[in-house]
């Protein structure tokens, strides 16, 4: 599709699917039910989404077919291609990590040595046991690397975790992190001289931007004494200076500041006791700094 939008790769089907398109929906982006569709167009975006399987993505971009894409980092640096990270986007998050079998112990990575480890992930594995001087025989295998000691076909195995709910089925439990991952944005070296792609691009990075922070951030509204305002603002972890606003009653204000989500439920209680009263917390769509 020579049509000069720009062109992103994203996983077909998978743990990361759901959570880009989504994260391109809070970007403004108007994406139709793409179905079994390998390429779309969104509808107010210059922007074609090609899907594809997540092992494929950081070689597409690499040659320069798509331009960007997103692809968790266990995929990309297991790929080990020629492409910039942009944006690290803050889902998709779970460690590649050692399991052995309940029974047994791994109480130190020099334990390691001389012992089989099945994966599908030889090199990033291989970096790991190279960076702690291991001598391990990497067994490679394409999937099921769960089943790999019930067969006796290694001792132990290096696979993602997320909640650790596999490894408990096949009576395997969590050792060593090996790399943590997480889904990432990530761009050819062409598109920098593309001027129209790179434009596009920049404009898409606001967006992404935004909606980033939108996702992170919180909207905190309250009444407030005058008298107390200074104690409160103290408490408030604002981004920016609180807007100060007067009410009805002189000697009351509103007060309303973008704050970090996390922090609301370990502020809420100073701030009542500081004489704030009819707090509430709202969520962002989005947000520019």
């Amino acid at each position: 599709m020579l049509n000069g939008n720009l062109k992103l790769a994203l996983q077909k089907r998978g743990r990361l699917t759901d959570k880009s398109l989504q994260l391109l929906r809070n970007c403004g982006l108007d994406i139709e039910d793409y179905s079994e569709r390998l390429i779309i167009t969104t509808r107010n975006f210059e922007l074609d989404i090609l899907f594809l399987r997540d092992d494929d993505i950081p070689e597409y971009v690499s040659d320069g077919v798509a331009d960007i894409g997103i692809v968790g980092e266990d995929v990309l640096y297991e790929r080990n291609v020629e492409v910039d990270v942009i944006r690290k986007l803050g889902y998709g998050k779970c460690n590649l990590s050692l399991a052995i079998p309940e029974n047994k112990t791994l109480n130190s990575i020099s334990e390691l040595n001389g012992k089989r480890i099945a994966t599908s992930y030889p090199n990033l594995l291989k970096k790991f046991l190279d960076e702690n001087n291991i001598k391990a025989t990497i067994v490679e295998i394409s999937g099921s690397v769960e089943i790999a000691p019930s067969l006796g076909v290694a001792d132990v195995i290096c696979d993602l975790v997320s909640t650790g709910n596999t490894l408990k089925l096949n009576k395997l439990k969590k050792s060593f992190d090996v790399f943590s991952s997480e889904a990432v944005l990530i761009k050819n070296k062409f598109i920098d001289k593309d001027e129209n792609k790179s434009l596009l691009l920049n404009n898409l990075l606001v967006r992404i931007d935004s909606a980033l922070t939108a996702k992170t951030s919180k909207y905190l509204m309250m009444n407030a004494p005058k008298l107390a305002l200074e104690e409160i603002e103290k408490i408030i972890p604002s981004l920016k200076s609180p807007t100060i606003l007067p009410l009805a009653d002189p000697t009351m204000v509103a007060v309303h500041a973008v704050i970090p989500a996390e922090q609301f439920w370990e502020i809420y209680q100073k701030l009542k006791n500081a004489g704030a009263s009819g707090i509430l917390l709202l969520p962002i769509e989005n947000m520019i700094l």
